[in-house]
């Protein structure tokens, strides 16, 4: 508790010298010298002003101001004294609180978070970005940091939200854990590591950037130390809190404290008893003089008595309960306490009729024993003791010392039921007779203590025994005797009265608290436990009285009177008087306050007795508080009758200024009270008497003008004071209370109104307001709150209609101005003044609807949680959805708007638009209750007809483009794209949550004169063309723009089922006829192309005849992709294009087979002029026969078959490398092996019945062997290289080698057999 001595010598000096300088205001009125610094500065000027009037050039102006300074003046000093008076009723709630606790289960409040915190927050959030941190982080928690700075700590509506003190770090969490959860859903699922520890790993990095190189355990005390400070305050705490909220100084307290006696428990229940005794009375005199409150039925007024008194009964049932003594052995009895019989029948009088044996009392006594003095007679080494003993208890025996010295310093611990006890104590040493059955007892003293004697150790003269011849032998010994709880004062009084204490006698008079409502005055005799008279205490009043004549004892008197009894008691000093009536004081609960003689003769020399008769009666040792608290000008609010005060406006004043105190403390409360604060006025409204409906009423008042001021409010707790003020006004008594006075029910329809006015306004607002959905569940308590405020009684539910009526407007007006809100973002309206370019104009457009879709998302994520209850069911208010989705369409509506006007003034040659359509329609798909609505209806009907011409255009420019690209076709293989391709930039129209990112600027154009064409997603196909040969540029060409087309299309992902099926059919009907086309005019320059080439060995595959084989092989694979059709005629379409490929293909391996026979064919012409029996034949066989006489004559013929062997291996070589596709290749080297030895054998059959010519034998044998070996190389099936044909021909040459052997007498090496060594010969 607080100790009011360590200030107050040096606070007289200050105040004495301070208090001469200062002036009063007005007479009758004091200054407090805590307030002379303050108010020396509004009045000592005035007399300096006064004094230097004749200087002034106008005195009137001067006058004036001095009037205005005046009355300010006074005005802040009766400010002052009504905060005194408000904290000395403060003051006695918090000390001795008998209705009230603090509440230990109200929601802890986050720390709150302010702009230099915030901006902490960001700059450390900023450092991690840029990588001035050591925290270790993968690229996708990276982003997801990154989009919840900018989007969320960076908003104006956090540091709105900051400055409205409604922002916590709990708030930044839960809003980035909600950022986070999506984006960790959607991340694909890694083996051994579950999503959960993902999300938790985040958090805890978060955790880790948010704290910075902060303490963690420093935070974690703060955090633990205000916690508790949230919790549960001490009396020290609450008196600190209230003296800030009233602006009370030290100094004024303590001197309150002392002067009100708060640490004594007796004057503050004794307090609590007079005011209730009081509030009767004044329910008494409301009752008598019919000044009633102005209720809404005048039967009400009757039932306002009723419930005054029944109020006053539950107060003092209240009290009754508390408990009197600590741990007593008996049970208190439960008295009712009225003040006349218009409370308590007085039937019921015996019934509260105290016995002696209620009446019981508990002492603990120590009694201590230091030493004897004047023990001269015994031997120095003579042992002696001493005993004590309780009369009625047991005895005890101290320690054994030698006679020279007689020490002890031995406490015996007794308990006893006697008010006046007997306490023996005696010495004794010990007998040294050998017959000796008992020590010698030296002497003895008995005392009667009692709790008011000293508790210092006395010497006492003992009473000697016979057998100590000692005269003077004194003990040294303490007694304390405590005083229990229910004992209220002691000590020895004369009196005498009608009923009891007949006799004009002195007696030990003991005032006992029975009950918190029933007090006696009970005589005792020594050595007896129950009193022997008493007197029950209830409805007499005590006073100081003069002598009276014919009573002999006693100096100072006082009397306790009844109606039929009176007692009179004398003490034999001052003191003790003031102590007796003073304690009576306390126990009679009357309303008359006596004051000492001799205080009021002091107070009527000073003039000041009519205003001090209800002064205060202190302790007497603390007299000179009370002279202190005179001094200072506290008197006034000490003695201050609490009934006579008007509470509910003093209530209004210290719960306004609470609020205050409460919204600048560091907790982000939103207008909650802390447990302590909540204590203290839930006592103050009960002691005082203040309505249920009035102190609500004055919270909501109060909680408003709040939130009008910028100030975050918890919706709940408007619903909480709401819902209470409106069952009082309807009559459902939610406080006890029937009773309705005029001004409350006005009141409440004032306040009523404004609500409405306030919560439509944060409808609107509701983006501003609960900004990212903080605080959590606001908009669902505004929601409920409104479906409250409308209804017209508390038990008829408002229609539902009515109220998405209202809301429904509310949300109308929402739309109209969050569109505001983000074009002034987008600065969309400051280009109104000059010419804006239509791209320029676009561009805005898109980024305008990224901003669309950026709402539209945080609405559909913070926001939506008012249609979902805790559970998560989708039932609290299952409208609000369509109210929702009506504000988006009106909200769509408005961007609409705007993006026609942009559409309006583009060209109709410009295909910019389109990343417009699919970051729009991209949105609107995925979400349920926007597809195909209103908004996305429109913009499919504005988008209709530019997809279906620019389609139409298209179609005709890839036309044309394979008309002139086959014109002019060199048909040389395409090594790369990058310099025939535009570089293709991926459009990013993926939206994350929170943030839209930019598109890219669409692509200028293609590499042929086409329209310009939108951004088109990479073709699968594409990372295949940089690795190999493919097909010629145009075809190239044709198949990229067919491919991006389509991708194009398909990334439209027309919401419309018919037409987006439309759109898939004509895209893959105009494939299947561009590659129709491309197909046939492909044949043509193959069959051309083989036309014109050479018919000798000297032929060659060129690059470009490979390119047609590879057109046809990517025509076949495109034709899958882009032509693949499932319902009936296109699926049929498709298959004729897979037929034409098929029979196209056969046809060019048809040709170049044929063109391959045709050069064998040459070959076997030139070696038929060696024929058997050809004039040719023996002129080259005698020519050669005789030349080789003389020279060495090369082998006729082996240069034509080197010719074909390396054509062949050629060909063969050149097809294996530039041909795409397997299966063709095997196709043509069968048919080409097939063929040619098909001619080979018929042309050996047409000369069957001739013998073949050496060298026509050995180019044949070469041929034959070289193409088998080859064409087996290149993987020909044996079944194919064995055929019947070829066994014929190598039948038919084995034969001719034999005869030839024979005849010419060797082949020089050349053999059908197979030999390696031959071969590389002939090589």
């Amino acid at each position: 508790m607080l100790d009011p001595s360590s200030s107050e010598e040096e606070s007289d000096g200050i105040v004495e010298e301070e208090s001469k300088e200062v002036m009063a205001p007005q007479a009758g009125s004091r200054i407090s010298p805590s307030r002379t610094s303050e108010s020396s500065g509004g009045l000592a000027p005035s007399s300096s002003r006064s004094s230097a009037r004749p200087t002034s050039p106008s005195p009137s102006a001067a006058s004036e101001q001095e009037k205005e300074d005046l009355g300010k003046m006074q005005r802040e000093e009766e400010d002052r004294k009504k905060k005194l008076q408000l904290y000395v009723f403060v003051m006695r709630c918090v000390a001795y609180p008998f209705n009230a606790k603090q509440p230990t289960d109200m929601a802890r409040r986050q720390q709150k978070i302010t702009k230099q915190q915030l901006q902490q927050t960001k700059d450390r959030f900023q450092a991690f970005l840029n990588g001035d941190t050591q925290i270790v982080a993968d690229e996708a928690f990276i982003n997801a940091v990154q989009s919840y700075y900018e989007v969320f700590l960076k908003s104006d509506r956090v540091a709105k939200m900051v400055q409205s003190g409604g922002f916590s770090a709990n708030d930044c969490r839960e809003v980035f854990k909600r950022h986070i959860e999506k984006r960790v859903r959607s991340l694909p699922e890694i083996d051994g590591l579950s999503k959960e520890t993902v999300l938790s790993s985040w958090m805890a990095k978060f955790d880790t950037i948010y704290r910075g190189d902060e303490d963690p355990r420093k935070a974690q005390q703060r955090m633990t130390a205000s916690a508790a400070s949230e919790l549960i305050l001490s009396k020290d705490q609450l008196y600190e809190m209230f003296q800030n909220i009233l602006g009370i100084k030290k100094f004024e307290h303590q001197l309150l404290y002392q002067a009100c006696q708060l640490d004594n428990l007796d004057e503050q229940a004794a307090q609590i008893r007079r005011e209730l005794d009081g509030r009767l009375q004044m329910a008494d005199q409301i009752a008598r003089g019919g000044k009633f409150p102005k209720f809404v039925s005048k039967e009400m007024e009757a039932m306002y008595i009723e419930e005054l008194k029944a109020s006053v009964n539950q107060l003092m049932a209240n009290l009754e309960s508390m408990p009197v003594s600590k741990g007593g052995e008996f049970k208190l009895q439960k008295l009712k306490r009225g003040h006349n019989t218009s409370i308590i029948d007085m039937g019921q009088e015996d019934e509260n009729t105290l016995s002696k044996s209620d009446v019981v009392l508990s002492f603990t006594l120590e009694v201590v024993i230091m030493e004897v003095q004047g023990l001269k007679s015994l031997a120095p080494n003579r042992i002696v003791y001493c005993t004590m003993e309780v009369e009625g208890g047991e005895k005890l025996q101290t320690d054994q010392a030698e006679a020279s010295k007689p020490t002890w310093g031995t406490q015996g611990d007794f308990t006893t039921t006697h008010p006046l006890p007997g306490v023996k104590v005696k010495l004794f040493t010990e007998s040294t007779g050998v017959l000796a059955l008992e020590d010698k007892e030296l002497g003895r003293v008995v005392l009667h203590p009692t709790p008011n004697s000293p508790k210092t150790s006395e010497l006492h003269k003992m009473a000697l025994t016979k057998a100590c011849p000692d005269h003077d032998l004194k003990i040294k010994l303490a007694i304390r005797m405590d005083k229990p709880q229910n004992m209220k004062h002691s000590g020895y009084l004369w009196a005498f009265g009608k009923n009891v204490w007949k006799r004009w006698k002195k007696r030990f008079f003991v005032l006992v608290q029975v009950s918190q409502y029933t007090f006696a005055m009970c005589s005792y005799r020594e050595k007896k436990s129950e009193p022997q008279e008493l007197l029950q205490l209830d409805g007499y009043t005590v006073d100081y009285t003069d002598p009276q004549p014919g009573l002999d004892g006693g100096r100072a008197f006082f009397n306790a009177v009844k109606e039929g009894d009176t007692v009179i008691y004398a003490s034999d000093d001052e003191q003790d008087r003031i102590l007796w009536v003073q304690a009576m004081y306390r126990a009679t609960g009357q309303s008359h306050k006596p004051v000492p003689p001799t205080q009021v003769q002091k107070l009527n020399s000073k003039g000041g007795a009519s205003a001090q008769m209800d002064a205060p009666i202190s302790q007497f040792s603390g007299l000179k508080d009370a002279d202190r608290a005179q001094k200072h000008g506290m008197d006034e609010f000490i003695s201050a009758n609490p009934c006579s005060f008007d509470h509910a406006s003093l209530f209004e004043m210290v719960q306004r200024l609470t609020l205050d105190h409460r919204l600048n403390d560091t907790f982000c409360c939103l207008g909650w009270f802390s447990p302590g604060q909540v204590f203290v006025l839930d006592e103050y409204c009960a002691r005082n008497g203040v309505r249920g409906c009035h102190r609500h009423l004055c919270y909501l008042r109060d909680l408003l003008e709040r939130s009008d001021n910028g100030n975050m409010i918890d919706p709940t707790l408007l619903h909480y004071s709401f819902a209470f003020c409106a069952s009082h006004v309807h009559g459902n008594r939610p406080d006890g209370l029937s009773t309705v006075k005029v001004d409350e029910k006005e009141r409440f329809e004032e306040i009523k109104e404004r609500l409405r006015v306030i919560l439509e306004n944060q409808i609107v607002h509701f983006r501003y307001c609960f900004p990212f959905g903080r605080p959590e569940g606001a908009l669902k308590a505004t929601l409920s709150l409104l479906e409250r405020v409308l209804m017209k009684d508390i038990v008829t539910p408002v229609p539902q209609e009515e109220v998405k009526g209202v809301i429904r407007k509310c949300l109308e007006q929402a739309a109209q101005l969050n569109y505001t809100r983000i074009t002034e973002y987008a600065k969309v309206e400051e280009n109104a003044g000059r010419l804006v370019t239509p791209a320029k104009k676009l561009e805005e457009t898109i980024r305008l609807a990224e901003l669309v879709i950026e709402v539209l998302q945080q609405n559909q994520e913070h926001h939506a949680e008012a249609a979902v209850t805790s559970s998560g069911d989708q039932s609290a208010f299952a409208w609000w959805t369509d109210l929702m989705v009506e504000h988006a369409e009106n909200f769509l509506a408005l961007y609409g708007v705007d993006m026609d006007a942009a559409l309006e003034i583009q060209s109709p040659e410009s295909w910019d638009s389109f990343p417009l359509f699919q970051l729009l329609n991209d949105f609107l798909r995925n979400d349920y209750h926007l597809c195909n609505g209103k908004f996305h209806k429109h913009l499919q009907d504005l988008y209709a007809p530019l997809v279906v011409r620019y389609v139409d255009l298209m179609e005709s420019s890839i036309a044309q483009s394979i008309q002139k690209g086959f014109d002019r076709e060199s048909w040389e293989p395409v090594k790369s794209l990058t310099s025939n391709l535009p570089n293709v930039n991926l459009p990013n129209v993926n939206l994350q949550i929170p943030k839209v990112p930019n598109l890219p600027v669409p692509v200028a154009g293609l590499s042929v004169n086409l329209p310009q064409m939108p951004s088109f997603s990479t073709p699968s196909w594409m990372p295949a063309i940089y690795d190999s040969d493919n097909g010629s540029g145009t075809t190239e060409d044709l198949f990229w723009k067919l491919d991006a087309l389509q991708t194009f299309i398909r990334d439209l992902h027309w919401p419309e089922e018919e037409f987006a099926k439309h759109l898939e059919s004509r895209m893959q009907l105009m494939s299947s006829d561009m590659i129709e086309n491309c197909v046939k005019r492909t044949r043509m320059a193959f069959e051309s192309k083989l036309a014109k080439a050479s018919r000798s060995t000297d032929f060659r595959i060129s690059p470009s005849i490979c390119t047609m084989y590879n057109v046809m092989v990517d025509a076949k694979d495109q034709s899958a992709k882009l032509c693949a059709m499932e319902m009936g005629q296109e699926k049929q379409y498709h298959t004729q294009i897979d037929e034409l490929i098929e029979e196209s293909v056969k046809d060019m391996i048809a040709l170049l087979v044929a063109k391959f026979v045709v050069i064998l064919e040459s070959v076997l012409a030139k070696i038929s002029r060696y024929d058997e029996g050809t004039l040719f034949s023996s002129f080259m066989s005698f020519t050669v026969k005789a030349a080789s006489k003389y020279v060495d004559v090369p082998k006729p013929g082996m240069d034509v078959a080197d010719g074909y062997v390396t054509f062949v291996r050629h060909s063969q070589d050149m097809l294996r490398d530039k041909v795409n596709e397997e299966v063709y290749i095997e196709r043509l080297f069968d048919q080409w092996y097939t063929a040619t030895m098909n001619l080979l054998g018929t042309w050996l059959t047409e000369r069957m019945d001739q013998q073949l010519h050496v060298y026509q034998l050995k180019i044949l044998i070469r041929i034959v062997k070289k193409k088998y070996r080859d064409f087996r190389l290149q993987g020909v099936l044996d079944s194919t290289l064995n055929s019947k044909m070829y066994d014929t021909v190598r039948n038919r040459l084995t034969l001719e080698e034999a005869t030839a052997s024979v005849r010419e007498g060797g082949m020089q090496g050349i053999s059908m057999k197979d030999s390696d060594e031959e071969d590389e010969d002939d090589d």
